[in-house]
């Protein structure tokens, strides 16, 4: 849903004579062609599929973005803040770091100056913080940056004839490979039931010593 957002704003730049051509990447199986076509129905011009069967990593995300980037040039990487799958959020910080470019993550607003600059302001627990950066940048979409338009049928007919580039890791010079091991996924204890106490004073003597919050 994030990424979603991110072909959104793209979108918006082109139709505002900001942006001339917009690149949808995914990474992943074979799968990941449904998810470009979609992002071609909304109007991206074409696709980028880095096709692998192997667990991806945000690491190796990163990577592998970097290595388009650099084949690509874009003025500009719109990513979604975080997957759905594991919300670790770290691909757009990481891609960041790696092309040594600036970043504005959790973007609710963009504002490109037209003097290599742009203005992002960003969600952030006290509020909304507005930085510039220097374009080229990478941004990370928040809910709030807009809400994605619903791809048309005749865009999802046009869709089918945009071509998408089929690439390899090895062929972008990437080693995909997991870093990490997951040992073990279990589920939170299930909370046990409430009881009702008769006064205060037993409240606080079974906070005290049965909950051991006190």
């Amino acid at each position: 849903p994030f990424c979603e957002i991110a072909v959104e704003e793209a979108g918006r730049l082109k139709e505002a004579g900001k942006a001339t051509e917009i690149v949808a990447v995914s990474l992943g199986g074979a799968q990941c062609a449904e998810t470009i076509r979609t992002a071609l129905a909304m109007g991206a011009d074409r696709g980028i599929h880095v096709q692998t069967d192997v667990e991806l990593q945000p690491l190796a995300v990163a990577k592998l973005l970097k290595a388009v980037v650099d084949k690509e040039q874009p003025g500009l990487c719109i990513l979604g803040k975080q997957a759905i799958d594991d919300d670790a959020n770290q691909t757009g910080q990481m891609l960041s770091a790696l092309l040594g470019w600036p970043q504005a993550t959790y973007a609710s607003k963009l504002t490109i100056n037209g003097d290599g600059t742009a203005n992002v302001t960003r969600e952030v627990d006290g509020g909304l913080e507005t930085v510039q950066v220097k374009t080229p940048f990478v941004m990370t979409t928040d809910l709030r940056l807009n809400e994605p338009r619903y791809a048309s049928l005749p865009n999802i007919m046009k869709a089918k004839k945009k071509p998408i580039e089929v690439l390899a890791p090895d062929a972008l010079g990437v080693d995909p490979a997991p870093r990490l091991k997951t040992l073990k996924v279990v589920e939170p204890p299930k909370r046990s039931a409430g009881v009702k106490v008769k006064s205060a004073a037993e409240l606080v003597e079974k906070l005290r010593n049965e909950a051991k919050v006190i």
